[in-house]
């Protein structure tokens, strides 16, 4: 609330109410905000169609998905702890819900849903809420995708004419005898649904804008319906029977065991989805700071209990089973809801439709409901989803869950997928690679992977082949070492040594060595950190990014004037003996690390990958660049290693792709006493080169060496400043070969025949058009840009240097900034901070402008084959803000988290 606001004591003409001095005050009226009026028809025109449909889907009364649908609104929206999120009928429990009702009827089904809503209100009670967060997204993926995959096939039927089966199998079976008699009435109208749910997206221009706030199935089945209207068409349509011969629950009837295992299904899935919807509406919401501000985070347990209330409800009234669903609670977020209200109310209205809109409901085609939830069922098999399962190694658990869930069923499927899950990891708790080469008289021994027990008899094998009284060196590559394995690898140190053998246990992060075996400090160096790191090096997690340099006490500096250990890996390990402060426990529930970015992003926080390479974020979001805590490769140690030495690994959700910063962030020192450690040395550089080809170069160089035979094929060009703190691959989430990236000093586009010699952002834009064809060209500009600030300070007449010159290519921008008949380009929800920030909008704009007189950009804008895009990257907020699209509004808007999937 704004500090201006007055009190109503502020207001002298505002009337005194008294009341008794113990009694309490009177209470207020809730506030109805005009954003959650708006936000719930938005919510409620979506709403409609589809929870017709999913009933239609399920073989229940159609009357179900209304009921199901209000209820979702009134009591998960009034009791549930996700204020934003949606509930009601959902997709993902079609195949379960139409299952039951073939098993139980429809009477039963109902039963089994109020048990499922009360053992929902038992977990609340006993919150455990959270757990249900520890099912593999793998499963959950596969799980939704199974369901998919049933669904489309069996809506498929309905779409040609027909009526579906009661399993996939039969579906699959009768398809090709379906496709001999389609009807061409329903088929015709079922693909005008589709076309409309593909093409209304993509309208394009500010009419298309204006078109697309209408909500795309409302559109799809009300042009469905009108045309089938208009043209007499003869299709089953949807019956709504009278409310008074409507069916509700009954005592459940069948065999004990079976409905147990019914009640545990839905339980089970509508508690999951559920509960990971809460939490990506938490992501959601934390993309948009209007919204924040307003809306606290979630309380799973409440969550829980309210979606519990609700199924009790609303199978005692003979609605569907309820859960989140990601479509609405995504309208409700992007149409500005601040609070529940936006979700009782889309309840209100959806009772007010079933009451009133009957015998408008009734004109709707089954054909064009059937189209609508068979697209809802393709969605749900997401190929994002399966290139970040593929990218976690956890595909096969995928699969299994989905042809489980396909062909036995949900809880079957989720049963199957669990079990794999485990077998999966037990796979990679045990799987050791043990290694013993020979290198210029010293034997190594590199262990990867986890070392356990069961390694212990390939551990000792491998060690016995090290020659007695010769060098070793022991490489332990994992992130776990149990007590039998590590008296193993003890005992046989002490017996080399004492035969006159050196040995030197090496970490898996650059540079830590173990020098001291035994005791205290052998354990903690054998975690990972140096007994001289913990105690000397005072480096932070983020200070690699400060471009730090790691202090080297004095004591180091003894042997011919050569740093010591603690020299040697302080800068490597950046953090690791340092304890944390209380900022890099503020992660976010999207997985952000407050100090180091999205997790991946440099490689900070304890939750980015720098060891993965992964398919570029098309959103921007990085949003699956998050730690796999069941890869043996993988461990939150690796987070800080390639930082400290200033590998490049700033890539987000890639690796190795930081081009753009060079070396800036490396942390080495000199290597002699007399050197100046509080400069950066020229050591600084190899050390960075080192810790590449150690590190990032044996992950990258499968992806490195299929662009070297491809060639690179970037589909943008991102112009941008010359800023050291501006990371294109970082704020971008992209990795090699995705960006042609042009820097110079602010950001600047020369008009042709301006450039005076100097034509390198001229052919740049040349070669990235014609030859590269790429299809969209970004300028960005960014806070606090010092050529905006110099252009700003310039006087005339003044010496003409080699900067003056060429900043003179942004005079335009002053020009255009300075002209009071041209709007100002802003950013949304405030004003320029100050002058500096108002020219280093308006620049992106004008240099929008010098692009399209660029011949090459020119013809390919003509020819519909490019995009240009503006945007701003503001450094001390860590938030990019892109242009809209009405160029002439000249509003840079926030860009947030990307948006729920359906």
């Amino acid at each position: 609330m704004s500090a201006c606001v007055p009190t109503r004591a502020d207001d002298p003409r505002r009337e005194e109410h008294s009341h008794e001095p113990h009694s309490p005050p009177p209470a207020r009226r809730p506030r109805l905000a005009g954003a959650d009026v708006s936000a719930s028809i938005a919510v409620f025109l979506i709403a409609l169609p589809l929870s017709l449909g999913i009933a239609l889907a399920t073989g229940a009364p159609l009357q179900a998905g209304l009921v199901a649908a209000a209820v979702g609104g009134l009591v998960a929206g009034r009791l549930g702890g996700a204020p934003l999120q949606v509930s009601g009928p959902a997709a993902g429990l079609t195949v379960v819900t139409a299952e039951l009702i073939h098993q139980y009827g429809w009477r039963t089904t109902c039963a089994i849903t109020v048990l499922a809503g009360l053992a929902q209100l038992g977990l609340g009670l006993l919150r455990v809420a959270r757990t249900a967060l520890a099912v593999s997204p793998a499963i959950v993926h596969g799980m939704l995708a199974g369901i998919g995959v049933t669904i489309a096939v069996a809506q498929l039927h309905i779409v040609l004419g027909g009526v579906p089966h009661s399993s996939v199998l039969d579906n699959l079976r009768e398809l090709p005898a379906q496709l001999a008699r389609v009807h061409p009435a329903a088929l015709a109208v079922s693909v005008l649904t589709l076309a409309l749910l593909v093409l209304w997206p993509r309208l394009p221009g500010r009419a298309g804008k204006l078109l697309r706030k209408v909500p795309t199935p409302l559109v799809a089945v009300a042009v469905a319906t009108t045309t089938a209207s208009l043209m007499g068409l003869s299709l089953p349509k949807v019956d709504l029977p009278s409310w008074s011969s409507h069916a509700l629950a009954a005592l459940p009837d069948g065999p004990v065991l079976g409905l147990v295992a019914a009640v545990l299904t839905i339980t089970l899935v509508c508690s999951v989805q559920s509960l990971l919807g809460a939490v990506a509406v938490d992501k959601l919401v934390a993309g948009r700071p209007e919204q924040s501000a307003q809306v606290g985070r979630s309380d799973l347990d409440r969550e829980l209990l309210g979606q519990g209330a609700a199924n009790v409800v609303s199978g005692a009234l003979g609605g569907l089973p309820i859960a989140g669903v990601a479509v609405r609670s995504s309208a409700n977020v992007h149409a500005g809801a601040v609070s529940r209200n936006s979700t009782m109310l889309h309840g209100v209205l959806v009772v007010i439709a079933a009451l009133l809109m009957v015998p408008i409901l009734e004109l709707i085609p089954l054909a064009s409901l059937a189209a609508l939830v068979m697209a809802v069922g393709i969605q749900m098999v997401s190929l994002h989803h399966i290139r970040t399962v593929t990218r976690h190694r956890e595909v096969l658990v995928y699969a299994v869950t989905t042809l489980a869930v396909v062909f036995f069923g949900v809880l079957e499927g989720v049963t199957l997928g669990i079990a794999m899950a485990v077998g999966v990891a037990l796979h990679r708790l045990t799987r050791t690679r043990i290694t013993h080469d020979e290198t210029e008289g010293v034997h190594h021994v590199h262990v990867r992977g986890q070392l356990t027990f069961l390694a212990v008899p390939r551990l000792s094998r491998t060690l016995h082949l090290v020659p007695q009284g010769a060098d070793a060196v022991v490489e332990l590559d994992g992130s776990f070492m149990d007590h039998a394995a590590y008296e193993s690898l003890q005992d046989w140190q002490n017996t080399h040594t004492v035969h006159g053998g050196t040995v030197e246990l090496v970490g898996r992060r650059s540079g830590v060595r173990i020098g001291e075996p035994t005791g205290p400090a052998g354990l903690q160096a054998l975690a990972g950190v140096t007994a001289e790191e913990s105690a000397d090096c005072r480096c932070h997690p983020w200070t690699p990014w400060r471009n730090h340099q790691c202090e080297i006490p004095e004591a180091a500096l003894l042997h011919d004037g050569q740093p010591g250990d603690a020299q040697r890996t302080g800068a490597d390990d950046a953090g690791g003996g340092a304890e944390p402060s209380d900022a890099d426990e503020a992660v976010r529930a999207d997985g952000t690390d407050s100090t180091g970015g999205r997790g991946g992003i440099g490689g900070h926080g304890g939750t980015g990958e720098p060891d993965k390479i992964s398919e570029p974020n098309p959103t921007g979001g990085g949003a699956d660049a998050l730690a796999r805590p069941d890869d043996p490769q993988d461990n939150t140690a690796d987070a800080n290693e390639d930082t400290g030495t200033g590998a490049a690994t700033s890539t987000g959700a890639r690796t190795g792709a930081a081009a753009d910063t060079g070396t800036s962030t490396g942390a080495g020192t000199g290597t002699g006493a007399a050197t100046d450690t509080s400069r950066p040395s020229a050591r600084q550089l190899a050390r960075g080169i080192s810790a590449f080809q150690r590190n990032t170069a044996p992950l990258v160089r499968g992806e490195l060496a299929r662009l070297a035979r491809e060639g690179q094929q970037p589909s943008q060009l991102f112009l941008t400043c010359a800023d050291s703190r501006l990371v294109t691959s970082m704020i971008t989430s992209s990795g090699p070969g995705d960006l042609f990236v042009v820097r110079n000093v602010g950001n600047l586009v020369p008009l042709p025949g301006r450039e005076s010699g100097d034509d390198s952002v001229a052919a740049a834009i040349e070669y990235a058009v014609d030859v590269l064809e790429v299809r969209s060209i970004t300028v960005c500009g960014h806070s606090g840009c010092g050529a905006m600030q110099a252009l700003l300070a310039s006087e005339p007449g003044a010496a003409q240097t080699p900067l003056r010159r060429w900043l003179r290519h942004g005079e335009p921008s002053l020009e255009r900034m300075s002209d009071e008949d041209r709007p100002w380009a802003r950013l949304a929800g405030r004003a320029p901070a100050d002058a500096v920030e108002q020219l280093c909008l308006t620049n992106v704009v004008q240099q929008l402008e010098h692009l399209r007189s660029h011949e090459s950009v020119a013809r390919a804008l003509r020819a519909g084959e490019l995009e240009l895009h503006g945007m701003y990257f503001h450094v001390g907020e860590a938030q990019a803000y892109l242009l809209t699209e009405g160029h002439e509004d000249r509003v840079f808007d926030h860009v947030g988290v990307a948006d729920l999937s359906a």
